[in-house]
Parts: C-alpha cells; structure tokens; sequence
C-alpha cells in the first residue's frame, strides 16, 4: 500500500515551467538511442543528436565530445552522469581489393564470441559527415566449408573484411570512406512479451535513455544547489569521458549510469544496483532508502572500480559516489537486453532524489516489424524493387506462404499461375493449357532457412531445431522473430552458459541445444502468444544497397532465382507460344522436397520435360575468406552456369549451347563449379536433362549475402532467351 501512496503522490504533482523535451516516450527514445551508432571515440552521431534534442536546454558538447547541461548554481554540485559509447571498430586498412580491415575499440574484447558473433554481419561504416555506408563483415560461405581441411572462419579482427560492394580501393575513398572511420553492427530494438528490451547495445544506452525521461519531468526550481548533467563518451577506453568531466566540475557528489566493466556473466539480468568495488558509501544507503519509498529495491553488487588505472592514476572521485545499473542480460551480444521495469524504476529514483517528486514512465511497446506485400505492379518493375519485395518477405522452409502471395502480386496482371498440393506455384505457356506437359521447366525455390519450433519447454522457452543448412555463430546470440498465428513474436537464440568460458565456439552448440526466450515463463504463456510447435522463426532481414549495383541481405539464396522467373514472365509475355512452365518450388533446403514431389507427379503422368533448367545460387569463392580453387566466379561479371555441383553434372554440350546463346544475346555469362544440389537434380532419374543456372553470391547463407543486381539481370535476360530458344526435345 505504502507504494501506491507515493506513487499516486507524485503523479498528481503539477509541471512547473521549464524547457520541455520531444513528444517521445522512454521506449522510443531507447529505440532512437539502439539504432544509432556511437563507438568508442566515434561518438558523434549520437552527440549530434542528443544536443538537437537538449538545445532548449543549452546543452554543449565539450572538446571530448561529452554534452552537458548546468541546472541552478551553487553547491552542492552534483554531477549526473550516462555512458553513450559502444564497442565496436574503427578502419584500419583498406585493401587494394576494396576491403575494409578493422581494429576492435576497446581493443581487448568485451565478450569472448564478440568478434565471432558478428561474422556475415551487416554493418554501417559512419562516416565523420555522420552518413553512413551500408557493408557486411565477410562470412564463410556455408556450401564451400565441407571437405576443406580447416574450414574458414571468423574468430578475431585478424580475420574480419568489411564488403561494402566496392572492387577496389579507389572505389572506397570515391564513396568517402577512409582509415579511421567507425564501423559498428547494424541493429534494431524489440521488444518481448514481458517487456524485455532486446538489441546491440541496449546495455550500453540505458542510462541515456534514463536520463532524458528525467528531464523530461524535471523542475530545475526543485533542485538544490547546482545539478550537471552529463552523457559522457569513451567510457569503454577507461572511462576518458567521465575522467574529464570530473577534473572539469570538481562535483561534490557523483551519480553515474552505466553498465559494470569489465562486462560480467555474473551480473544479474534484472533489477536495479548499485555497483561497488569497496564499501557502500552514504549516497548509496539513502538512494536505497528512496527505492524502498518507490517499492523496488536497490540492490548493492560488487563490480570493478568505476574509473579503472591506467597510464596514470585515475582523479579521485568524491566521497558521494553511486554507479548505477539495470540488470543487463546476454552482455556484449547482438542481443543484448535490459527490462522496461528496471529503467522505470531506475528513472524513478533518480526523479525522487534530485527534485523529491516521481512520475512512473509511460509505457509504449516497442512495436515488431510487420510484413507487408508489394503493390502489384503495372509495368515491368526494376530488379532492384522486386529483389527487395522478395527478401524482405520471410519463407522458412514448410512456411513459403508469404513468399508465393509476394511473387503472385509482383508477376504480370495476365498471368495465371497455380499452387499445386505441393505448394509449389505453376505459371505455364501456352496460356490455358495443360498444368503438366511443358518440354521446358524453369524451377527456383522459394523457402529460406531457419529453425522451427520443436517443443514448449516448462519455463516458456521454446526448443528449436535448424531448418536448412547454416552456422551457428550467425544465429546464436541474436534476436529472433517467431511467425505465430498472431504474427512476428520477437525472441531472442540463445547462447548457452558456456558461452563465457575460454576456447568456446559457437559453431560447436549442437543442433539439440537450441533455445528461444520470448519472454514467456510458461507453456500457457507462450500459447497466448499464439505461439506452438511447428511455427517457425529466423532472424530480422533489411534489403541493403551497398556501392554501386551490389546490395546485401539475408535469403538472396533463392530469392534471386524467384526474381529472376518473375521478370522473364514480364518479357515472355501472355502470348508466348512454346511449352513452358516456370516453377517456385518449395522445401529446398529440406532436401529438394516440392521439386522432388512435382517431378514424380510429371513422371507418372508421362509428362516428362525434356530439359529442366534450375535457377539457383552459384556459391562463389569470391571473398577474401574462401579459396579460389573452386567456385571461382566473381560477382558483377555475369549470371553462372552450375556445370559442376553436388547433385549434378551438366552435359558439356549444354553448356556450350548456354554460354552460346547467352553471348548471341550480348548476356554477360560464366560458368564453374561449385557446392550444393539443385532443384533439378530430382527430375534426372526420369529422364530429364538437368542444366542448372545461378549467379555468383557471397556468403551464402549468412544473414549478410552479396550480390551484383547486374548479375540477377543477367540471369533473367538469360531464362528468357533460353524459354525462346532451347530445344524442346
């Protein structure tokens, strides 16, 4: 009861005047803060920003790039202070190639797997005119990896290149990118069920996002004495940005907001503490006495010392001294999370304690991105738009739904395709005939990977298993969305507790010991969620363009080759005449399933084709990370035809017929071996001639795939003069 007294108190309480902050909300403000990149030494994006939001304020930013606001005058003085910076890299080198080499910031890491983690990664290069350049860090690609005697790997900044689709150095600079320049991982906040705030870096923003709640309530006439408040900068690097403010103010007392460092598996995962490295001092015994008024409490944990030695002594800090923190799970992970309850009561605190009143922060759930389909076109659209439509449309294998209402709306207001019991989409020529007896098939998969929902365990974790081929260190360790019966549920894959210990290695977790938090407690929880075994989940995708015609996102494989299709219908046109069909298949990556199905079909059927023409990857070696003894196709020189792959050989001749017809027709061709089976392997026991198509990507099945949009056009220019030209028998 005695909580409800307060808190009702201070809700009633009126405003006085006083400069007022944005219309946001604490969520919003920790989402902006999230998804705005500020390394350690780079911070100026993030300090441009809060210095537009604090300017009725007159806040300033220092020569460090801190920014700070002075409240009253005279003493006490007391300095208030939040942590704004982030690890991350800066540009080390650049390659004669193209490449970006990087140096961590802070050079030591700050979790074992932090550098593993993000291999295929997409990141931003921010450049110091604050825009940002879109790239990935390179990844092994997951079909070159079997055979090779040590599989390539990402485990250091040794072996980390940052793709921003440039083919050379010169190109690079062209794009203003240079040494020195800030690289931090691409991310984005969710939120879960219970209110768990999950993304890169939320650890790191909290106590930003705590502070601006506090001012926006604060009434500096029920202050005392002169409050400073601070959002410092390379606090990562030994706290540079709060050692300087300290010399600069000489405070009196001194409450400091941020997370423990070194970062420890040990810190509780939620609550509010005060972080200590000796004895608890005043300060921190009476803003525990507060939070008991406020009905939460504050608990006191040990920590390092706020302000670690390093080339000299660190100033001394004043005998009132509090380091504040959120409990902080998964730390130093893409899916970093703190709990909207704790920063509540933690902004709280801080309210009641500098001014004697509270206001509880409103709550606004941070929304999931919602699918959408792509306005049908009425003209032939750009491959650009319709590769975008695509990849960004999520299809995990036994769930291609989305996708095939997405290729639906994207082909021609003439055509006419059907979904057959397999769940693969028909679109044959000529219009109007039969769904089976094409001489020519066209077939490109619509699934994607990612897992699926195996179990409820009794706490509310969903077991999962992997849907199609993939590395674990691009999964664990990240945020997730689960496609239940209410739409996208965000989650989070976790990492096992072993995670922390030396020489673990995330590619090691075995395929049984896949987690997923939801932020649900129970089975019934989870139901509610409308959340059950057999739903599917994957991690967030953004089609991303990268320099010139390249672009990266998650499930080109094989959403180009369904592009592809798609605009060679738009050339083909209604009154084609030859016997045609195009196929988007599903269950590829589960072993070529809605292929396999709709060629037994064929055969019973007597209906043979005489030359099925798969239209999929080409897994290039065409990254730093791979060896060029195979697989040798670089991107941006033309679609490939797979003449060598695990399931397949292409009769020479077909190849030569291909590359024949591909340089009549002025279509920039290659052609090579490489790894992985195709959808048209399954219709050669019947006596069809599999001639399998693709285009050159990087980093296959990595959430950061790269290609060449020359390439995919290539590719559909290519299927089109093949529909035209190829033999029938």
């Amino acid at each position: 009861m005695r909580t409800r007294r307060v808190r009702a108190a201070v809700l009633l309480l009126p405003l006085a005047a006083a400069p007022t902050m944005a219309a946001q909300t604490l969520t919003q403000d920790l989402r902006t803060l999230v998804e705005t990149p500020a390394v350690s030494g780079r911070e100026a994006p993030l300090v441009h920003w809060l210095t537009r939001q604090l300017a009725r304020w007159q806040a300033q930013a220092d020569a460090a790039g801190n920014v700070v606001l002075v409240l009253g005058q005279g003493r006490p003085q007391r300095l208030v202070v939040a942590a704004v910076d982030e690890p991350g890299y800066v540009v080390s080198a650049i390659t004669p190639d193209g490449y970006l080499r990087v140096q961590r910031l802070p050079q030591n890491p700050p979790h074992r797997l932090f550098d593993q983690l993000l291999s295929a990664a997409p990141v931003d290069v921010v450049l110091p005119d604050g825009r940002r350049l879109a790239g990935v860090i390179a990844g092994p690609s997951v079909h070159l990896q079997p055979g090779r005697v040590e599989p390539a790997q990402v485990r250091s900044p040794e072996d980390m290149f940052v793709d921003l689709g440039a083919s050379s150095a010169a190109e690079v600079r062209r794009a203003g990118a240079d040494l020195l320049d800030a690289v931090a991982p691409q991310r984005l906040l969710l939120e879960l069920a219970d209110g768990t705030l999950v993304g890169q870096s939320t650890g790191d923003r909290f106590g930003v996002a705590v502070l601006l709640e506090v001012l926006r309530h604060l009434q500096p006439a029920r202050t005392q004495g002169t409050t400073v408040l601070a959002f410092a900068t390379q606090q990562w690097l030994g706290g540079r940005g709060l050692e300087r403010l300290i010399e600069r103010f000489h405070p009196d007392e001194l409450l400091y907001l941020g997370r423990p460092l070194p970062v420890s598996a040990e810190m509780p995962a939620r609550g509010v503490f005060a972080l200590v490295d000796g004895e608890p001092g005043p300060l921190v015994g009476e803003l525990s006495e507060l939070a008991q008024q406020l009905g939460f409490t504050l608990q006191v944990v040990r920590s390092g010392p706020l302000l670690p030695r390093g080339y000299q002594a660190p100033p001394e800090l004043p005998q009132r001294s509090a380091h504040l923190s959120v409990g902080i799970g998964w730390p130093a992970t893409p899916a970093e999370v703190v709990r909207f309850d704790d920063l509540a009561h933690l902004a709280m605190l801080l309210e009641q304690y500098l001014q004697g009143r509270a206001v509880e922060p409103k709550r606004v759930p941070v929304a999931p991105p919602m699918p959408k389909l792509p306005e049908p076109p009425q003209q032939v659209p750009q491959m650009a738009r319709v590769l975008e439509a695509l990849v960004t449309t999520t299809g995990v294998s036994t769930h291609e739904e989305p996708v095939r209402a997405a290729i639906e709306r994207l082909l021609p207001p003439w055509a006419r395709p059907e979904t057959d019991a397999s769940g693969n989409l028909i679109l044959r020529w000529p219009a109007g005939g039969q769904a089976t007896g094409s001489a020519l098939i066209f077939v490109a998969h619509m699934d994607e990977i990612g897992f699926r929902v195996q179990q409820v365990e009794p706490d509310g974790r969903l077991r999962v298993e992997s849907l199609g081929g993939g590395r674990p260190e691009y999964f664990l360790g990240h945020p997730v969305l689960v496609f239940g019966r209410q739409g996208p549920r965000p989650g989070i894959l976790e990492l096992p507790a072993e995670s922390w210990t030396q020489g673990f290695l995330a590619r090691g977790v075995r395929a049984g010991d896949l987690f997923v938090n939801v932020g649900a407690h129970s089975p019934a929880e989870v139901a509610a969620l409308g959340i059950a075994p057999g739903d599917v989940l994957t991690i967030p995708k953004r089609y991303r363009p990268l320099l010139g015609t390249r672009a990266s996102a998650r499930s080109f494989d094989d959403r180009v080759g369904c592009a592809a299709l798609i605009l060679a219908a738009w050339a083909l046109g209604p009154n084609f005449d030859r016997p045609v069909s195009f196929v988007w298949s599903t269950e590829e990556e589960l072993g070529l399933r809605g292929a396999a199905a709709l060629a037994a079909r064929l055969a019973a059927s007597g209906q043979v084709p005489s030359t099925v023409f798969a239209i999929d990857t080409f897994v290039s070696s065409d990254s730093p990370l791979e060896s060029k003894r195979f697989a040798d196709a670089p991107i941006g020189q033309g679609f490939v035809i797979r003449a060598v792959d695990n399931s397949n050989i292409v009769p020479p001749a077909a190849v030569a017929r291909v590359v024949a017809l591909a340089r009549a027709a002025a279509i920039a061709v290659q052609y090579g071996v490489t790894g992985g089976g195709n959808d048209g392997a399954v219709f050669q026991r019947y006596g069809a001639t599999d001639v399998a198509l693709g285009w050159p990507l990087r980093y296959s099945h990595s959430p950061g795939e790269v290609i060449d949009v020359r390439d995919a056009t290539a590719l559909s220019r290519a299927v089109a003069e093949l529909a035209r030209r190829w033999p029938l028998h």
